[in-house]
């Protein structure tokens, strides 16, 4: 089994919350490696990455780091692959990390989902790779069907919350 898209976070401390990108994509049956990398402490490490990624199948990257997080901007300019950036609130409550991931130069995108948004960075990556591949295309249809049951069932359930003044 190659994976088809990589994890990577700056630390071992990013755990928790890239995690939840290995949890969606393992749900959605896609190989994925996982990381870390640090752009400030091992750039060559990051380097030979990003640089190798392509070659060795990997579609998709998803990038998190906190504080100055250069790590998804600084493998977006090493490859041609799409890079999701996982903003990680590890100071400022996770502006900084945002405004590094965001504010790229012309010609260097990446893609950013919310602060420790990881979750919907796995559903992110599963979305590009779904429009080449009809299984993970159903699987990503699914998954969005089941989120809307699971609102009708919230909904249903608050019916039978009881308070003197509730009309409904």
């Amino acid at each position: 089994m190659k994976p088809k898209v990589s994890i990577i976070m700056g630390s071992i401390s990013d755990l928790p919350i890239m995690e939840k990108a290995a949890s969606i994509l393992n749900d959605f049956c896609i190989p994925f490696e996982m990381n870390a990398l640090s752009a400030h402490r091992t750039p060559d490490q990051v380097e030979t990455f990003a640089k190798g990624a392509a070659e060795r199948g990997i579609k998709v990257i998803i990038a998190g780091a906190g504080m100055a997080a250069h790590l998804p901007g600084v493998i977006a300019a090493l490859t041609p692959i799409p890079v999701i950036g996982v903003p990680i609130n590890a100071s400022l409550e996770g502006m900084d990390a945002v405004l590094s991931i965001v504010q790229m130069p012309p010609g260097i995108p990446v893609a950013t989902v919310g602060i420790n948004g990881a979750q919907n960075a796995g559903i992110l990556a599963a979305q590009m790779l779904a429009i080449g591949d009809t299984e993970i295309f159903k699987t990503t249809v699914t998954y969005k069907e089941e989120l809307k049951f699971k609102i009708i069932k919230a909904n249903q359930d608050l019916q039978n919350i009881k308070y003197d003044y509730k009309t409904n």
